[in-house]
């Protein structure tokens, strides 16, 4: 057992109480209890605004031991409620290394646990699901923290799109390969991760970035040649504003690619439904079979909801992709429309990059739509 000052204890809602060694931020945090199964990657997870509110457990028992660089990170700061691991490295082993985990967490404020069996906890998430839990150091009274984890929020119902966002209308400072750019495109932040604005620079896309309640006229209004809905937290149903500005844009005929959140979103705006998983997609080693293609991919995942199968009932929308673990949506499109998105991360940092090609396909409508609008001109000329 650790000594009083480093012990830290988890509880979950359903009375499980584990207890080990505090890391990172002492203190006492909140939310909903989650595993990623990748094997590295930890600092990209950390600061991927898709994990706001989650208390992030890794299977992976070994974390911390390459440090944290001033590269690997996904926004400005890290974005998890607190961080769970088996064991956690005190020092730093890489040349690109800029600092070591313990400390970057305790500067950003985040409260971590160590040396708990992170196989059980991930067993028994995946048994009986994603639980609301409470880290604390400074607490260690398993039925207080039992009663604080049962009066958290749910996940169902949070709107926490709007707490990630950005606050206003912005270009993106990551600039595309010399060369000039090549299409215009504006991006809902949703939760948007960095890596996604570097693939779109790096296909020739010269991005905006737009607040998640941003109104479609307004993004209309930039004349965009795409329109890029992002991944990010909570629950899709609770972002009506992010929906109705979807189905706006839909019927104004431009290339609509969303991911994540918003694979969701353009779910709703078609008439769709979504659902809370049981214990949720997070990680880098997920299967997935493109229906068009034959092909499996192996995806980078991080979501808690799915959308229904019922949208396919409807002829107009197509279903494209399929998670071959538990047979759930991954990708749809619009048979007619230049609208499609996947459930997953194709922009994948650290990896795996196996769905780089939808970036390409994104570019792909957009010069088709460009085309049509150009060969439309010169018949009225």
């Amino acid at each position: 057992m650790p000594p009083e000052s480093l012990r830290a204890t988890l509880a979950l809602e359903d009375g499980i109480v584990f207890r080990g060694k505090a890391f990172g931020r002492i203190g006492e945090t909140s939310g909903e209890v989650v595993f990623n199964t990748s094997l590295c990657g930890y600092q990209e997870v950390l600061t991927d605004p898709s994990y706001r509110g989650q208390l992030v457990t890794m299977t992976y028992p070994h974390i911390g031991n390459y440090g944290v660089n001033r590269d690997d990170v996904e926004s400005s700061r890290p974005q998890v409620a607190g961080f769970i691991v088996r064991e956690i490295s005190t020092s730093a082993s890489s040349w690109r290394a800029s600092g070591e985990l313990n400390r970057y967490l305790d500067e950003a404020g985040v409260v971590g646990l160590s040396e708990i069996d992170t196989r059980m906890l991930t067993r028994r998430l995946r048994t009986y699901g994603a639980k609301r839990g409470v880290i604390s150091s400074i607490d260690h009274d398993a039925e207080s923290l039992i009663a604080k984890a049962r009066a958290i929020p749910s996940m169902v119902g949070a709107d926490l799109a709007r707490e990630v966002t950005c606050a206003a209308i912005h270009p993106s400072d990551v600039e595309a390969p010399t060369g000039g750019t090549s299409f215009r495109v504006v991006a809902y932040d949703l939760g948007l991760k960095r890596n996604i604005l570097r693939m779109l620079a790096g296909i020739g896309c010269d991005v905006t970035v737009v607040p998640a309640t941003t109104k479609a006229r307004d993004a209309l209004a930039l004349d965009p040649d795409g329109i890029f809905l992002s991944n990010g937290p909570g629950d899709p149903e609770a972002c009506g504003y992010a929906v109705e500005a979807a189905a706006e844009l839909i019927r104004s005929g431009r290339p609509i690619f969303g991911i994540c959140l918003g694979h969701q979103i353009l779910g709703l705006a078609c008439g769709g439904r979504t659902f809370k998983l049981k214990y949720g997609h997070r990680g880098g080693n997920h299967p997935v079979k493109n229906l068009a293609t034959g092909h499996v991919e192996i995806t980078a995942q991080n979501h808690g909801f799915a959308v229904e199968p019922s949208l396919f009932d409807r002829p107009e929308f197509v279903l494209t992709h399929v998670n071959l673990n538990d047979g759930t949506v991954e990708g749809f499109r619009h048979r007619d429309l230049p609208v499609f998105s996947v459930q997953y991360h194709p922009e994948a940092s650290p990896g795996p990059h196996d769905s780089h090609y939808l970036f390409r396909e994104f570019t792909a409508r957009m010069a088709e739509r460009r085309g049509a609008r150009l060969s439309v001109g010169a018949g009225r000329a």
